[in-house]
């Protein structure tokens, strides 16, 4: 079973950018596919981006579409989400997850990471 850890939330001001990583440990992990979520408080869980096994496949939501830039590095069993033009409604805590297809369904991903914190200040 795939372990994964985020790293690289914090506090930015809007325009910035920052970039998020999850690693993973345990499964192959190219055989995976990865999504971004992330979770405002009190609001559901949303899909942000997500990448095929092979890294040449990749999805965005709509509101982030432009902006966000989803990929892996196999070498270093680890997915990135570099997010540019940050703006406050993008304040959130953000998930990385594994699973088994291309999708934009939380319940497609069957390994979560802890979360990262993501703070855009106006």
């Amino acid at each position: 079973q795939v372990q994964l850890v985020e790293s690289g939330g914090g506090l930015v001001q809007a325009g910035g950018s920052l970039r998020l990583s999850c690693a993973g440990s345990g499964g192959t992990f190219s055989r995976y596919f990865m999504g971004w979520f992330r979770q405002s408080p009190g609001k559901e869980r949303k899909f942000v981006a997500c990448i095929n096994g092979s890294g040449d496949t990749t999805y965005y939501g709509d509101v982030v579409k432009g902006r966000f830039t989803i990929s892996r590095d196999s070498a270093k069993n680890t997915v990135y989400l570099q997010m540019n033009s940050l703006k406050p409604e993008d304040t959130a805590v953000y998930y990385c997850a594994a699973g088994q297809s291309l999708s934009i369904l939380p319940t497609s991903y069957y390994a979560w990471g802890q979360g990262t914190q993501v703070t855009v200040s106006s």
